[in-house]
């Protein structure tokens, strides 16, 4: 019997039957698609190393204490694998509505709160593996999840048979009691957080975030109507796709000057100008407030990263007509913070080697989810995530894309997360199902806003070249 940590209780508190709290991401293979049988035995073979990925949730009686993880004796991992395939032809449009339909579902609290899909009949012969799990599950994971295991550096066919496992006893109502009962008796701590319900490391990140607000404060933007951005939320989600080279963003990047992470920005800016002017909204003078919690590096290994996150709020300027334009006030903004500890480490996008896509989901939504509970005037969320420069295989498959899924909370209507893997920028957009169903004209934004962006950089080096010495 685990306990559960106040982080891991209070994503489980703030889920309901609108505000889900799993992260999700889906990794494209070059085919053929594994057996069912295949990966069901290799995730076998890995589960006990990840020992929470058998353990339910059971609440305490009358919510005492915080719930604990227990072994489920009922575990049954093919309730957990799950097989699909698209049918014909196998569209990214259809691989995009799938999706939507699998994060509009609440994970089984009964059960250990994952799920893998196989989604096999893409076009171009390839496959899909989405992962699905809870926050309160993988937050306390140190370091390991389960699609990390499965994705290695090489090829490989494994043949090791999976190890028994035995369930421990689940515990009875009264066992709960008293086991908490001892908990709050013996540990002052344990006292201190049923008193005041203390929340660990978000708490970090939301004090950076406001001592950022504080220092933007100067740069006053006449405008942050949210407009149509927030708003009551649905059930059921709608989620989109776009990818651009990493070498272009380097390249614009390198001329245009800012980080990798202002450059990103600025494309999501342009995609919330188009999205904006679609509907109908004035854009004039106006600025769209986004929250960027950044997983940030502290080591000298850089085959190693740590939990840190580094948060900070970020104003869009999706008042001005081009991306270039954006991008140099969105570098001025974050340049406001470069003495300071809360400068946006934006260069990690592209320089970690490990990969924990729920992780590092986890690591930038803790921050966000809380901070989106606790201050005023967000009206969307941007997460950078970093990913390893080289190809990743699952048994003997290259994943050749890698997209993230970011939650929605609570009345924040689109939210934005973004991977950096083998050398492209892959974005995951996520929005409500009433609300956003041009989600598609916001992706085509941020596409258009790397395009404008690359062609004032390709003219700044021409102008460069022909310009007398």
């Amino acid at each position: 019997m685990e306990r559960m940590t106040p982080t891991d209780a209070e994503f489980l508190a703030l889920e309901d039957g609108v505000h889900h709290m799993h992260l999700a991401s889906i990794g494209i293979f070059d085919g053929p698609a594994p057996s069912y049988d295949d990966v069901l035995a290799y995730v076998a073979t890995l589960l006990p190393r990840v020992p929470r990925y058998r353990r339910k949730v059971r609440r305490v009686p009358l919510d005492i204490l915080r719930p604990v993880w227990v072994d489920d004796g009922h575990f049954n991992i093919r309730y957990h694998l799950r097989h699909a395939a698209l049918p014909a032809p196998g569209s990214d449009e259809q691989l995009r509505n799938l999706m939507g339909r699998l994060m509009s579902q609440q994970l089984d609290r009964t059960k250990p709160l994952w799920e893998l899909w196989i989604v096999e009949n893409l076009s171009g012969g390839r496959w899909a593996l989405v992962s699905k799990v809870h926050q309160a599950l993988v937050d306390g994971i140190e370091g390991s999840d389960i699609l990390t295991l499965m994705l290695t550096r090489e090829p490989h066919r494994d043949g090791v048979e999976p190890e028994p496992w035995n369930p421990r006893p689940e515990p009875s109502d009264l066992d709960l009691t008293l086991d908490a009962g001892r908990d709050l008796v013996t540990s002052p701590m344990e006292q201190y957080r049923a008193v005041t319900g203390a929340i660990d490391r978000p708490r970090r990140a939301i004090e950076q975030a406001r001592h950022s607000l504080h220092r933007f404060s100067a740069l006053a933007p006449p405008e942050r109507s949210a407009g149509s951005l927030t708003g009551p939320l649905g059930p059921h989600r709608r989620w989109h796709d776009v990818s651009v080279p990493l070498s272009s963003v380097k390249r614009i990047r390198a001329v245009l000057e800012g980080s990798v992470n202002d450059v990103v920005l600025a494309a999501i800016a342009h995609g919330f100008r188009n999205l904006l002017l679609d509907r109908g909204e004035t854009v004039e003078r106006r600025y769209v407030r986004t929250f960027v919690p950044v997983s940030v590096h502290s080591t000298d290994d850089l085959d190693e990263y740590d939990n840190t996150v580094s948060a900070t709020f970020t104003d869009l300027p999706v008042g001005v007509d081009h991306p270039r334009d954006a991008l140099a006030l969105i570098t001025r903004q974050l340049e406001r913070l470069k003495d300071t500890d809360q400068a946006v480490a934006g260069e990690i996008l592209t320089s970690l080697s490990g990969f924990s896509p729920p992780l590092l989901l986890a690591l930038g939504t803790r921050a966000a989810t809380s901070a989106v509970g606790e201050l005023e005037g967000i009206h969307t969320i941007s997460a950078n995530l970093p990913g390893p420069q080289t190809t990743l295989y699952l048994l003997d498959r290259p994943m050749v894309e890698a997209y993230p899924y970011l939650p929605l909370r609570n009345d924040l209507r689109l939210t934005v997360a973004v991977f950096s893997y083998n050398h492209q920028l892959f974005f995951g957009l996520t929005g409500d199902y009433d609300t956003s169903e041009d989600l598609d004209v916001f992706a085509r934004g941020i596409e258009e806003g790397i395009a404008e962006l690359l062609e004032s950089a390709e003219a700044a080096e021409q102008a460069d070249t022909t310009s007398p010495a």
